[in-house]
């Protein structure tokens, strides 16, 4: 049976043995990825050297996940360097030679673009159509136009009409069919296709926010989410260089791997199980008692702390904040990360031996006509693939060979990561022959797939307003405890970082890594005294 302990402090440094309040604060970061690792580095090139961080996976970078295949590098989580100007990720990369652009800063669908710089979009119906490209052009420009009012409920304090129910899906649903149909020009055909191409363009904007559905996006919050000037660029090496840059400068003893943290006891909270453990080690180091914070693990071990970070996704405090914190959280801190959302956004890759799209083919868009005034993108279990909004080309294929990228989000992407790789497989191939109209179409020869929304570390890809959310928010998501105004207590004993904790750039690489640097300089400011 394992037997429980209480670290020690091993550092020699002369501030540890003196008085206990000019000692060197402990300071533990929960979380090995761009936030925990962020701060961890800003920590330490701060002049604080008790910093821990502690990982529960077997490896850093989080949501950052690069998988070598063969010559290939291929990304199951992050992707997109999002803009230029000011991005800390941007800066990362350039400074390290890491850069390639692949787009221009133009938006294709949505915030983000999906598409390779290389060739057209190709949407196809469900019966091996493909809709001609003046549609889809006449179609695109609509839906953009509709794209930018849904930015200006925030931008410009517009209030919210009850009709759309404070729901970016709902609202855009019905300006564009009512602008479709009521076109003049149009043909009731042509009028059918574009409005079975909302749906596909939600789909596409829900994969991009991780959400379930657009339904679920608040209205009213979505122009906040702000967009840094300039190109986006992926990185050809992997994004796992940003992760591995970041770590470069953090001495390998400071991260612990495979250390899930079972619990976070703050604000003094020592429970009696705790006391009973410090009774019986008598090496415990007098500095180590009354310590304000206890980071329980999940093997036994119990870490003393000043201040802890927490940097677990927006999903993890979801399904575990009440048993991960001790004393549980403030109410108003609870609040808002119940009615923040997060959910899952997953790849699925697939290698073919030649390739069966045009070179002028970017991506292959899948516009169902039966959806054409549907209203829920929930579909039944056995039908989860009808939420793949696309799979585009990877670009170049020198680099990738023959491989196309699917994506698929919310509940249907977690019936997907149930299914075995036989079953995506074969079930992706049936797709592309409906769509294309080639019964041809051999299976690929290799699928990879990513499962942000089953794994226990992550519970989803990340965060976005949920309709009744607001930036307000996430503003007290990233709010440390205890509360300085209600409290005499020690400040900032529990600190939270991640890209949900960015008001402006949730959902991103960049914000995560800005809010990794924000914690830290919270305490480089509070400890600057200690410091100099």
């Amino acid at each position: 049976m394992q037997s429980c302990e209480i670290s020690a402090d091993s550092t020699d440094d002369p501030l540890s043995s003196g008085l206990r309040r000019k000692r060197q604060p402990r300071i533990v970061v929960i979380g090995a990825g761009l936030a925990g690792l962020s701060a961890a580095k800003a920590l330490l090139e701060g002049g604080f050297t008790d910093v821990t961080v502690l990982e529960a996976t077997d490896r850093i970078g989080g949501r950052v996940q690069s998988v070598r295949l063969g010559h290939a590098t291929f990304e199951l989580g992050a992707t997109w360097i999002h803009g230029s100007h000011g991005n800390p990720v941007y800066h990362l990369a350039e400074d390290n030679g890491l850069l390639e652009e692949t787009t221009d800063s133009e938006r294709s669908v949505g915030r983000i673009s999906l598409y390779s710089k290389n060739g057209v979009a190709y949407h196809l119906t469900n019966s091996g159509q493909r809709i001609p490209k003046d549609v889809v052009e006449e179609f695109s420009d609509l839906y953009n136009e509709v794209y930018n009012l849904t930015q200006e409920f925030f931008q410009r304090g517009k209030p919210v009409n009850a009709e759309s129910q404070n729901s970016v899906g709902v609202f855009t649903r019905d300006v564009v069919r009512k602008r479709v149909k009521a076109d003049p020009d149009d043909t009731e055909a042509v009028k059918r296709l574009k409005l079975a191409m909302i749906q596909q363009y939600l789909k596409v904007e829900s994969c991009e926010s991780s959400s379930h559905s657009m339904d679920e996006v608040s209205l009213s919050e979505f122009g906040e989410w702000t967009e840094i000037p300039g190109a986006h660029h992926v990185i050809p090496c992997g994004f796992i260089k940003i992760v591995e840059i970041l770590a470069r400068s953090i001495p390998k003893s400071v991260i612990q791997l495979r250390k899930p943290v079972k619990c976070i006891h703050w604000n003094q909270s020592v429970s009696p199980e705790i006391e009973r453990v410090a009774d019986h080690n008598s090496d415990l180091p007098e500095e180590n008692k009354g310590s304000n914070v206890f980071v329980e693990c999940e093997d036994c071990e119990f870490i003393p702390a000043d201040h802890v970070i927490v940097t677990v996704s927006l999903g993890v405090l979801k399904k575990r904040h009440e048993s991960l914190f001790h004393p549980r959280l403030p109410e108003e801190k609870v609040m808002a990360i119940e009615k923040l959302g997060i959910n899952t956004t997953d790849k699925i890759f697939l290698e073919f031996e030649e390739p069966f799209w045009s070179s002028e083919c970017n991506s292959i868009q899948f516009v169902w006509e039966d959806e054409a005034e549907s209203e829920s993108l929930t579909y039944p279990e056995e039908l989860w693939y009808k939420k793949i909004c696309s799979f585009d080309v990877l670009y170049p294929p020198e680099r990738y060979g023959h491989v196309l990228s699917g994506w698929i989000c919310g509940e249907e992407a977690l019936i997907m990561e149930k299914c075995d790789d036989e079953t995506v497989a074969e079930t992706c191939t049936e797709m592309l022959r409906k769509f294309t109209g080639n019964p041809n179409i051999p299976k690929p020869r290799r699928i990879l797939r990513s499962s942000w929304g089953s794994n226990p570390h992550f519970r989803g890809s990340y965060s976005y307003t949920q309709v009744g959310s607001s930036g307000a928010d996430v503003e007290k998501l990233a709010k440390p405890l205890p509360y300085a105004e209600s409290s005499k207590s020690p400040p900032m004993q529990v600190m939270f970082s991640g890209e949900a904790t960015h008001r402006k750039y949730y959902s991103t690489t960049h914000g995560a890594v800005l809010s990794g640097q924000r914690e830290a300089a919270r305490l480089i400011e509070m400890y600057q005294d200690l410091l100099q």
